[in-house]
C-alpha cells in the first residue's frame, strides 16, 4: 500500500509566506542604505554602489587621467564597477537569503508550482 502524501497546512503556509514577504521587504529597504566600494588601478578608480545596485559615486585620481591613454582609464572604471556590482549582489543575497530562512518550501512541491 502506498502512503498518501500529507496535505500541507494551508493556513500555516500562508502565514509563512506573509512573514517571508515582510522580511524580504525589510531586507530590500535596508539594502538601499548599504554601500559597497571597489577600486581598480591601485585605488586610482573607486566606485561606490548601493545594495539596490545603483551606482552612487565614481572617483578618479587625477593621475589616472592620461589623455594619451584613455583606454586604460576605461578599463579601470569597468573593473571597479564590475567588482562593486559583484559585492553588492553578494550583499543582497546574504540579506535576502535570511528572509526565506526557516520557510518549508518543500510543502509547496505538490502544488505544481514551477521552480518549487
Amino acid at each position: 500500500m502506498s502512503k498518501q502524501p500529507r496535505m500541507p497546512n494551508m493556513q500555516q503556509m500562508m502565514q509563512q509566506v506573509q512573514k517571508m514577504q515582510k522580511d524580504m521587504e525589510l531586507a530590500q529597504e535596508q539594502l538601499k542604505n548599504e554601500i559597497v566600494e571597489a577600486s581598480a588601478g591601485g585605488g586610482m578608480v573607486t566606485v561606490k554602489i548601493g545594495g539596490d545596485l545603483i551606482v552612487r559615486e565614481v572617483s578618479l585620481d587625477p593621475a589616472a587621467v592620461d589623455p594619451q591613454d584613455v583606454e586604460i582609464l576605461s578599463d579601470m572604471v569597468l573593473a571597479a564597477v564590475n567588482e562593486a556590482l559583484r559585492k553588492a549582489q553578494e550583499l543582497a543575497e546574504s540579506k535576502m537569503g535570511g528572509a526565506t530562512a526557516g520557510l518549508d518550501l518543500g510543502a509547496l512541491g505538490g502544488l505544481g508550482m514551477p521552480g518549487l
